[in-house]
């Protein structure tokens, strides 16, 4: 396992970096639907990683956002999401992070993100707990959820499709104290495991939105499930995510919406 980290970290270092170093620059960039994007950035930060798990760890599978699976020889497969946060870093927002889990016989046991504009670095092995630059992490203690800070995001659909959470976000924002969107699933679940965040919740998100993210949060002493209370996995629908003390209060005001 202390292989498997000391590659992940100085990876997500290395891929922040590139992402960091190209943000001020002019952007190429494509889009996969009506606003759902991809910058060469994406691209560049995804090969940099597949192609050192390539070269130290041929056998192993890999799952990311840009490219076809890649299916391992064994048990051991990596989660990427290269460049969390597109859509702000194509725009110069600097809120974006780089995703990394490894995943054995379907559990994850290892999730790094990085955070290169503000140097933060989130790393967690399962049973060992959830840190931040080294400290140690535990979510918040706030019991009332009219004193939360929420995060939550809203689908690529949005404007197709009717499960687009604007309705659950009208039910959420009237019971709490405030509810930010910063566009980074990964980085909200980061900053729940850190203490920033009270809760988060969101619906059609991907493997690679989330593997890290999760194990940060449950480590941190957080809970997960789907938004009904039901046991969540990667491939679940919706996501909620909490300190685990006002769980139940934000499953009642979702079941409502």
């Amino acid at each position: 396992m202390v292989q498997w980290k000391l590659f992940a970290v100085d990876l997500a270092r290395k891929s922040g970096a590139l992402l960091k170093e190209k943000f001020n620059q002019k952007h190429e960039i494509h889009y996969k639907g009506e606003i759902n994007l991809v910058t060469e950035a994406d691209k560049m930060s995804e090969d940099l990683i597949i192609a050192a798990i390539n070269r130290n760890f041929p056998d192993h599978g890999i799952l990311s956002e840009e490219s076809p699976v890649i299916t391992g020889a064994g048990k051991l497969r990596w989660i990427i999401d290269p460049l969390d946060g597109t859509t702000n870093y194509a725009h110069g927002y600097p809120v974006f992070c780089v995703s990394i889990a490894l995943e054995n016989d379907g559990e994850v046991i290892l999730g790094v993100i990085y955070d290169p504009m503000r140097e933060e670095l989130f790393v967690s092995v399962r049973g060992e707990g959830a840190y931040l630059n080294d400290k140690k992490l535990e979510v918040s203690s706030l019991k009332d959820i009219s004193r939360s800070l929420l995060a939550t995001g809203f689908p690529y659909d949005i404007r197709e499709s009717k499960e687009n959470n604007l309705d659950y976000f009208n039910a959420m924002a009237i019971n709490v104290q405030a509810i930010r969107r910063a566009g980074a699933a990964a980085l909200d679940l980061a900053n729940l495991a850190a203490g920033r965040f009270d809760g988060f919740w969101e619906l059609k998100l991907k493997p690679w939105d989330t593997a890290a993210g999760c194990l940060l949060v449950t480590e941190a002493g957080g809970v997960i499930s789907d938004i009904a209370g039901g046991k969540w996995h990667l491939q679940s629908p919706s996501l909620l995510a909490s300190n685990a003390l006002i769980h139940e209060q934000m499953i009642k005001i979702l079941l409502k919406a």
